[in-house]
């Protein structure tokens, strides 16, 4: 598991998408065959199918407020930590690794430029941004200001 991933789950994102695809209902033992669109083939009438994503290809998805979640978490936190600018104070607060190494790592999966990786604090920056806008398109709610 990636740090993103990492990131991703202690905000709680995918919690909902992996109830989407559980199945729905399931019909009884002695229901009549169905095809693969989950219409019964003796009677033609629909019935229930236990795949909920035969026509979609993406799993729902659940909105997370990533900004309300932050700030609950970082009111109860026993340091002072500036989420909402630095990249440090955001992995420290999700208790994950904030080191140079760790924060070099994350900059590489998220496929970072090169010229932002020779300079620590640009490759932060990128790093902050990149991260605010890879969460609101993974169904976060991120304040717009979060994500220039």
């Amino acid at each position: 598991m990636g740090l993103f991933d990492r990131i991703k789950e202690k905000l709680g994102f995918g919690d909902a998408s992996n109830e989407a695809q559980k199945p729905v209902s399931t019909p009884p033992a002695d229901a009549a065959s169905t095809s693969a669109e989950g219409v019964t083939l003796d009677s033609g009438r629909p019935t229930a199918t236990a795949n909920a994503t035969t026509h979609t290809d993406a799993p729902a998805m659940s909105q997370v407020d990533v900004a309300a979640k932050l700030d609950a978490m970082a009111a109860s936190h026993h340091e002072q930590l500036n989420w909402r600018t630095s990249i440090v104070d955001l992995l420290k607060l999700l208790g994950l690794d904030s080191s140079l190494e760790a924060r070099k790592e994350l900059a590489n999966e998220l496929h970072c430029p090169q010229d932002k990786m020779t300079d620590s604090g640009t490759m932060n920056i990128w790093l902050h941004k990149t991260i605010m806008q890879k969460l609101a398109t993974h169904g976060g709610n991120v304040p717009p200001e979060l994500l220039h």
